[in-house]
């Protein structure tokens, strides 16, 4: 059964677009609200097919209750992942782990690096002229800071 959610602000024009969506099919079932507020506390206790919203109405119009309700799912969505990769993680065996740990693409000490500071300028070489590849060695910065790694 298709779900619809109609949030209209004229209780008129709200009745008629109820009437016509549950006379069109028995697969549908219709709900209604009359603002943008109770609309959304609607949208976030129920799964909808499909909203029809008014743009235009009083204390939250429609472009507003859009990007609430975008924001609330993507936290939901992000909620789901976290608990989604705990999962995963949790059920590797030992061996998996190993082969996580050795991935080529894994995240390696310059990625950090790189993501915390906002300039990285890298430092090479030693006393015999060579490029030691497992030393990290260079100066960055961080907000108004300026250190040596």
């Amino acid at each position: 059964m298709s779900k619809i959610l109609v949030i209209e602000d004229e209780a008129a024009i709200r009745r008629v677009l109820v009437k016509i969506l549950s006379e069109e099919s028995d697969s549908y079932s219709v709900e209604e609200a009359e603002d943008g507020l109770k609309g959304l506390e609607t949208i976030k206790n129920n799964d909808y097919d499909l909203v029809l919203c008014d743009i235009k109405m009083p204390k939250m119009d429609g472009n507003e209750l859009l990007s609430k309700v975008r924001s609330s799912k993507i936290e939901k969505l992000k909620d789901q992942l976290i608990v989604e990769t705990k999962e995963i993680y949790n059920s590797l065996t030992r061996w998996e782990i190993v082969q996580l740990a050795r991935h080529p693409k894994r995240p390696h000490s310059k990625d950090y690096i790189k993501m915390m500071t906002e300039y990285w300028f890298e430092l090479h070489g030693d006393r015999n002229y060579a490029d030691d590849k497992s030393l990290i060695s260079g100066v960055a910065q961080i907000e108004d800071f300026k250190i040596a790694i």
